[in-house]
């Protein structure tokens, strides 16, 4: 590795020790970027590996609430604004009790690549909170959305920085906390995406992560004169980008097999068809129940306390969470035949998975790619907020298949530029890259 990217890492080691996930984020992008930046020596003349890995901004603030026996609780909230050199600040709101500073710097990071990719004019931010929504009622979740936003509302705005859901928090979240924005400052505007349609939202918001993926993964086997037609695919997690990630895989001809959840997973031998995945949908988003009531329904196996990544497959869809397929999982994955894997989470494999599947020239998608259909879309809201219209929901599709194809365009063809053409986590990540890189040298030192 180059003396200088060295130099980066080693300072960001030491002040940033006890945030792992947000250091191997940093690493994974460095060790891939490090051609272009032998090449273009401007970018360690003007310190952008340094300015880069340095939040613009970051807030942090106590959330009071009152839950429905009267007593105070108190969260944390915070917003990390990473880098606005292409876009305001753009990247969803988490509420889960493992959210801290050092996996929302690590959200933040990868989505300022990210959003880089999708074409659209985007800077990278991310946020949230260690609340839990699970287990509260309707309107403990609003009391805490509008605590929430008392404090955040002052940070954000359509041209400034705009949140959107992420992990525990849907469109009930977003409703709540652009009630509260409205309330405050009294307009109507595109602060938030991932609102309801009939509010300024866009259509097939909820879809598009996970129908990204699989476009994605479409756009890597039509490289190789292949399609998803008949192929057997897991697709881990049963939230909103697993349910859409199998409705696509569905709609395309393949036949997705697996969901999960923190039981377990379940293994479906004749496929999740659309009116098995109504059923899910229901189960989660409604009656909020766990997976392996699947199992019991539909006679389904249910594997508790694993994850899907042993099951027989053609392509493999990790849609939950960081690092949740390891350098076992990998293994087993090739050694089955798994040919392609498109992550619609964010960093959901491990460094050894990641250099296993580089290193054996599979389809493999990286999520800064693969997943980005979602923030693409909430890209696709904020135009449509500005012009005050709504597009299609055929319109909204057809602009996120073709972001899609842009995003592994740029990526093939910079993997290819730099004479290794299956590594798309090179092509991505030099791709986003440069052209942040170039944005914040064209702005000076800001």
């Amino acid at each position: 590795m180059m003396r200088e990217i060295e130099e980066v890492l080693n300072k960001v080691r030491a002040t940033s020790e006890h945030q792992p996930i947000f250091l191997q984020a940093i690493q994974e992008v460095f060790e891939s970027i490090e051609p272009a930046v032998s090449r273009h020596p401007q970018y360690i003349k003007h310190g952008i590996l340094e300015r880069m890995v340095e939040p613009e901004r970051t807030i942090i603030f106590r959330v009071p609430w009152v839950d429905d026996q009267g007593r105070i609780r108190v969260n944390r909230g915070f917003r990390i604004e990473m880098n606005s050199a292409i876009g305001p600040y753009k990247g969803g709101l988490r509420f889960h009790p493992s959210v801290n500073s050092g996996i929302l710097k690590f959200l933040a990071f990868e989505q300022t690549f990210k959003n880089a990719l999708t074409t659209l004019p985007m800077g990278g931010g991310k946020g949230g909170a260690d609340f839990d929504p699970k287990g509260k009622s309707d309107l403990e979740v609003m009391r805490f959305c509008q605590s929430f936003m008392t404090e955040l509302f002052r940070h954000i705005g359509p041209d400034t920085d705009v949140p959107a859901g992420d992990i525990g928090v849907g469109g009930r979240e977003i409703g709540y906390l652009f009630g509260q924005y409205k309330r405050i400052k009294n307009e109507f505007s595109g602060a938030l995406t991932g609102k309801g349609p009939n509010w300024g939202g866009s259509l097939i918001r909820p879809e598009a992560t996970g129908y990204g993926a699989v476009y994605f993964a479409q756009e890597m086997l039509n490289g190789r004169g292949d399609s998803l037609r008949g192929k057997v695919c897991a697709v881990s997690g049963s939230g909103n980008v697993a349910q859409y990630t199998i409705e696509k895989l569905n709609h395309l001809g393949a036949r997705p097999v697996t969901l999960s959840d923190s039981d377990g997973f379940i293994y479906d031998r004749d496929g999740i068809n659309p009116e098995k995945l109504a059923w899910v949908i229901g189960l989660k988003e409604v009656r909020r129940g766990r997976i392996r009531e699947y199992a019991e329904h539909f006679k389904a196996e249910f594997f508790p306390g694993k994850r899907p990544w042993g099951v027989d497959c053609d392509c493999a869809f990790p849609s939950a969470t960081q690092n949740e397929l390891g350098s076992d999982d990998a293994r087993i994955l090739l050694r089955n035949g798994c040919g392609l894997i498109s992550e619609g989470a964010n960093m959901p494999s491990e460094p050894d998975a990641v250099r296993q599947f580089i290193e054996t020239k599979i389809c493999y998608g990286p999520g800064k790619a693969a997943n980005a259909g979602g923030v693409a879309i909430s890209g696709l809201e904020m135009s449509q907020n500005s012009l005050h219209y709504s597009w299609t929901r055929e319109e909204v599709e057809r602009r996120l298949q073709e972001i899609m194809h842009s995003i592994y365009a740029a990526a093939s063809s910079t993997a290819a530029e730099y004479g290794q053409p299956t590594n798309l986590v090179m092509g991505a990540n030099i791709a986003g890259f440069v052209k942040v890189a170039d944005a914040m040298i064209a702005q000076g030192v800001v």
